[in-house]
């Protein structure tokens, strides 16, 4: 079983009364940030929308759907993009940690009137074999045969593959060490049935997707991360953390494997899945 390497701090040691203080603090801080977690959040969803008007069409093991069908009876959608491009011979390990996050919220998801999908650029095929082995039953489709995943900034097209600058999260950062790119996205759709898209984000705006993430944040240690060269380097599929594996700080991220041999690879070994 892998772990972290960094000793845990010496942290200064009081009486109960001081650290009741402490606390109180600390709570002034925790109560002001939730406050401004409010305000960021109404301003989010008093964005304006914009009308999609592509025909988006999706990849389902029962067969072919629309963005529209992807609501499923409900006013709201959301969509994880999770990179896992074609011929790869498994989904990128982050959005692997992030998607063992969702079977437990979908449930509670759909009682607000919101409905959550996944969706790649990987053949349906492909994902549904990476799906049953992960044990995952949240809905994933394939975006392969559309530009969904190009117009949303899940995937780098062809042409800006080996580019020293990509765009991503609303500006040009240097060259993307993947193909493809983790997101999300919000839709909603109005009486008429109009699809509108109201919300994206990438990047560390991620992070509030990920409960292991935040309950690493209240540990000692916090995420342990800042020794590493590429702060997700610690991260494995969740039936990998069982094989003995060596954690190397000065790892970078890798994108998995490409099996079919018609598909390109990005041979790269610097940069980071999440940039800030």
């Amino acid at each position: 079983m892998a772990t972290t390497t960094s000793p845990i701090q010496n942290q200064k040691k009081v009486s109960h009364d001081e650290w009741i203080a402490a606390r109180k603090e600390l709570l002034k801080k925790e109560k002001e940030f939730t406050r401004q977690r409010d305000e960021l959040s109404r301003l989010r969803r008093a964005l304006p929308w914009e009308k999609v008007e592509k025909n988006y069409e999706f990849q389902s093991p029962s067969g072919q759907v629309s963005l529209s069908d992807l609501f499923g009876g409900r006013s709201q959608l959301v969509i994880y993009h999770f990179m896992f491009g074609p011929g790869w011979k498994e989904g990128c390990p982050s959005c692997s940690y992030i998607s063992d996050h969702f079977d437990g919220m979908t449930i509670h998801l759909a009682n607000r009137d919101v409905t959550l999908a996944v969706v790649s650029r990987a053949p349906i095929a492909e994902i549904e074999a990476f799906r049953q082995r992960m044990g995952w039953k949240f809905r994933w489709l394939s975006s392969n045969a559309s530009d969904f995943n190009f117009d949303y900034q899940a995937s780098l097209k062809p042409e800006d593959v080996g580019k020293k600058q990509v765009y991503y999260n609303y500006e040009l950062i240097p060259q993307f060490p993947s193909e493809e790119l983790p997101g999300l996205s919000v839709f909603a759709k109005d009486a008429s049935g109009a699809v509108f898209h109201t919300y994206s984000t990438y990047a560390r705006g991620l992070d509030i997707l990920l409960g292991a993430y935040n309950l690493l944040d209240m540990v000692p240690k916090g995420r342990d991360e800042d020794n590493l060269k590429f702060s997700m380097a610690w991260v494995r599929h969740h039936d990998k953390y069982d094989q003995g594996y060596v954690l190397d700080p000065s790892a970078h991220y890798v994108q998995p494997e490409v099996v079919q041999p018609d598909v390109v690879k990005i041979e790269t070994k610097a940069g980071k899945c999440c940039h800030d």
